[in-house]
């Protein structure tokens, strides 16, 4: 994380790269009173407009730096040249009003309005450069009762598909924001960041901090199983995890030792404890599925037969087929061996499990 915010001047410089090329493509070094009340580039539309802009300019020119009152002249000659479709002459002039006001308390809002007309112009590369930088170099802003740097985040987050980033963005929103934004989704989405960076620790508590808000309606873009999938983290990463195996040719040799006896007490000790499943091939994966067969005795009244190979085997599934199960309507059954994907404990991870069973015979 501090690897991540050291890296803020570099993304200054950057945008510092970006802005004064532009300036002095239109003269901006020139004095600023000079710039605003003779300069014709900023003059432009209709009869109109351009006796507005020379109004606004001069009302500039009068007000105090760094007051209310400038920013509010400011922020409407940006704005008359947003309803333009202007968006180089804001950038220009927004941009000059950073570059000789380093000071000013506003600079973090101009910034924002640069990003947005980069949004404009379809640069969305250097459009969060700017959010990124207003975030990890100036203060926030209340304007118009909303957070620039809440706006910013927002933007942001969907625009950087770095997940270190992603993981700071998200963790910005949740200890800042809580209040302000779907904080169950949040969790959710700083949950994957975390994985994907091999922060497993962090994912697991992101999810667990999201299971308060399962079956409460949250819907995630991309991940309709959101609440069975981080419970089902949750659950195997609090769990003892005794019932794997080291290996597939193991699983396999244990579950038909314990059917060649015919013992399900033996049999269950290979049953994943959590997250198990038993549904046939046409039933939606769904909560009600996943359940351990507490029973399966009942169904071993016979003897169980079993396929001499593995079917539709993988380097992580496998399926062994059975028949014999005192089912009426399903003698056969597959079961569903996977190898587990957990790199939060190098000592699980890779290992396998007999993780469910489908009924019937396989489509």
């Amino acid at each position: 994380m501090d690897a991540i915010k050291k890296s803020a001047p570099f993304r200054k410089f950057t945008v510092l790269l970006i802005v004064f090329p532009m300036m002095i493509s239109c003269q901006f070094f020139a004095a600023v009173d000079a710039m605003f009340i003779e300069n014709p580039y900023y003059i432009i539309g209709s009869k109109d407009d351009k006796d507005n802009f020379t109004e606004l300019f001069k009302q500039l020119h009068s007000e105090e730096r760094g007051s209310e009152s400038e920013f509010a002249v400011i922020r409407e000659i940006a704005m008359s040249f947003a309803r333009l479709n202007a968006y180089d002459r804001l950038i220009h002039f927004l941009s000059a009003q950073t570059i000789n006001n380093p000071g000013d308390h506003y600079n973090g809002y101009y910034f924002m309005m640069i990003a947005f007309a980069f949004l404009q112009q379809d640069s969305e590369p250097i459009a969060a450069l700017y959010f990124d930088i207003i975030v990890n170099n100036y203060p926030d802003l209340i304007i118009n009762d909303e957070s620039i740097h809440l706006v910013c985040l927002r933007n942001i987050i969907n625009m950087d598909p770095k997940p270190e980033r992603q993981v700071w963005y998200y963790e910005e929103l949740i200890s800042r924001f809580p209040d302000k934004i779907d904080l169950g989704t949040t969790y959710f989405m700083l949950g994957r960041a975390c994985e994907q960076i091999g922060d497993w620790n962090g994912a697991i508590q992101a999810y667990t901090n999201y299971l308060p808000f399962t079956g409460t309606g949250t819907i995630i873009p991309g991940f309709p199983n959101a609440d069975q999938y981080a419970r089902q983290q949750v659950d195997f990463s609090r769990s003892p995890k005794d019932w794997t195996m080291e290996s597939l040719p193991a699983l396999r040799y244990a579950v038909q030792r314990a059917l060649d006896d015919g013992n399900p007490s033996e049999l269950m000790r290979y049953q994943a404890k959590v997250n198990f499943f038993a549904r046939s091939w046409e039933q939606v994966e769904n909560e009600s599925s996943r359940m351990a067969v507490s029973n399966i005795a009942m169904f071993m009244s016979g003897r169980i037969r079993y396929s001499p190979t593995l079917e539709s085997s993988t380097a992580n599934e496998a399926f062994l087929r059975t028949t014999g199960w005192s089912s009426i309507s399903m003698q056969t059954w597959y079961l569903y061996f996977r190898k587990i994907y957990f790199p939060q404990n190098p000592e699980i991870h890779g290992r396998w499990e007999w993780a469910g069973i489908y009924y019937g015979e396989k489509f």
